[in-house]
């Protein structure tokens, strides 16, 4: 059996690639280890620029359920500080509070639309890289069996069978001092505060929601989300992990020895699954390379990082995004020269970024009169409206700027859901120059807020604009010909 490229792992990251292929014309085999649902909950929503790419490719309303796109968050949090975000002009950060079960359903149904093949209960065992090829050894259903592919992906997580069995280094430093434990509770009326939806503790105080609550002894979160569930979560260097099964009991003792005082939370009444577990220290990592001839890791794969934040969703699945389509022309024999490898190129100093602002909020968030210090300090440069400005643009993931590309495209509404490349011009004197790319470059005519051109990239990333009334068409066919391939020779 022969493909142009498996996935490896079907959870929202190789499923976002799935579908990214399917939308530029390649059908890639999909192989998921578990035969259903995950029961675990690990994500509960999405955070930064991921948001609005959801809504570019009309994905946004499947999640919220409602019409319309979506708007600005008024604040979120960094390292247990909040930040106040609503009355800063051109506000980047966006939130989507969705369980990651829901997520993983809504990509899932979307790439069965889309024709892609997957095989649950299929798990890799083996891999042998060829020039051409890569061999891979699955383990099934009805027993193992041996598939040939072109390229293979691995999505597959932080414990990634695909980078093991390929020998990539994966270097970077573990933390074994820190414990979260996380439980669905019931929440006594008389605990819930009306005016912020957060927890109000007799003997304590507030406890907000959605953010981060340090205290001198760790931190606590509490979520109050939108379907009913209330989600717990405590983390302190204080309390080792132990050996046995996590249990409320252990949640609400940690939770007293944080704030000081018991608080009576109750074991859950909905609709399971009811999340219980503990984390013990944590990982950040980068792989030593995204690519190794014809295998390639794809988001926790290729990096892992402490949640604090939330943003591993939004780092994974602009992966898949900035990796569908330069794939894609690589199996369709029209990549220029090196375009697979601006993959990591421009998403490596992304992970980079993500790995440095998750280890600094993890300090900030930490125990102990010298962070208390720090965090005295921190509080005065987060009086300046650049520092709050400068921090959501990390969070969000909107203060990188790929190399020669000028940032992202405005909002195109529908035209952007397929995935094509899209040269807007609202002059009327560039359908000459770009019909040598007419088979891979969509002409169109759209509203702008400035300029009167733009080559948008698959990504929605813009690769060239004007402002002119004429456009000069030189760096309009350079960048045609940089990510999209030489001109075709009859037309």
């Amino acid at each position: 059996m022969s493909f142009d490229v498996v996935i490896v792992g079907g959870g929202p990251n190789g499923l976002m690639l799935a579908c990214e292929l399917a939308l530029n014309g390649v059908r890639p085999l999909l192989l998921e280890r578990r035969t259903g649902p995950s029961t675990e909950q690990r994500a509960n929503g999405l955070v930064g620029q991921i948001v609005p790419m959801l809504h570019r490719r009309g994905l946004y309303e499947r999640l919220t359920g409602r019409p319309g796109g979506p708007e600005p968050a008024p604040g979120h949090v960094f390292g247990a500080f909040a930040l106040h975000l609503a009355g800063i002009s051109d506000n980047p950060m966006h939130i989507l509070l969705a369980p990651q079960q829901k997520i993983e359903s809504m990509l899932a149904e979307r790439a069965a639309e889309l024709g892609v093949q997957v095989r649950s209960g299929h798990e890799l065992t083996g891999l042998d890289q060829k020039d051409d090829r890569v061999v891979a050894d699955v383990t099934g259903p009805d027993g193992a069996y041996r598939i040939e592919a072109r390229y293979l992906v691995g999505a597959d997580g932080g414990r990634s069978v695909t980078r093991k069995l390929t020998g990539f280094a994966f270097p970077g430093v573990t933390d074994d001092h820190s414990v979260s434990r996380t439980a669905v509770v019931d929440v006594p009326a008389e605990l819930l505060d009306p005016e912020t939806g957060g927890l109000l503790i007799p003997g304590y105080g507030r406890v907000p929601p959605f953010q981060h609550h340090r205290t001198e002894r760790g931190m606590v979160a509490f979520a109050p989300f939108p379907d009913g569930r209330k989600l717990i979560t405590v983390a302190t260097t204080a309390r080792p992990a132990g050996d046995a099964p996590v249990t409320l009991a252990e949640v609400l003792d940690t939770l007293h020895y944080v704030l000081g005082v018991a608080v009576p939370l109750r074991p859950p009444t909905g609709p399971e699954p009811h999340t219980l577990r503990r984390l013990a220290g944590g990982n950040s990592r980068i792989a030593d390379h995204y690519r190794r001839g014809r295998v390639i890791l794809l988001g926790d794969a290729a990096h892992v990082h402490s949640a604090i934040g939330g943003p591993g969703l939004n780092l994974g699945l602009q992966d898949a995004i900035n990796l569908g389509w330069k794939l894609a022309a690589q199996v369709h024999h029209r990549a220029p020269a090196g375009l697979l490898d601006t993959y990591e190129s421009e998403r490596r100093p992304v992970a980079e970024r993500v790995v440095m602002h998750t280890q600094a909020q993890s300090v900030l968030a930490g125990p102990g009169p010298a962070v208390t210090a720090l965090r005295a300090l921190f509080a005065e440069l987060l009086e300046e409206e650049a520092v709050v400005r400068r921090l959501a643009a990390l969070i969000a993931g909107t203060d990188f700027r790929y190399d020669g590309v000028a940032g992202l495209a405005p909002d195109l509404g529908a035209l952007t859901h397929a995935g094509r490349p899209l040269l807007v011009d609202n002059t009327g004197t560039l359908a000459g120059t770009v019909a040598p790319w007419r088979d891979r470059v969509e002409l169109v005519t759209a509203s702008l807020p400035s300029g009167t051109a733009m080559l948008v990239r698959p990504d929605t990333y813009v690769a060239w604009s004007s402002d002119d009334p004429v456009p000069d068409t030189e760096g309009l066919v350079t960048a045609l010909t940089r990510w999209f391939g030489g001109p075709q020779l009859s037309i």
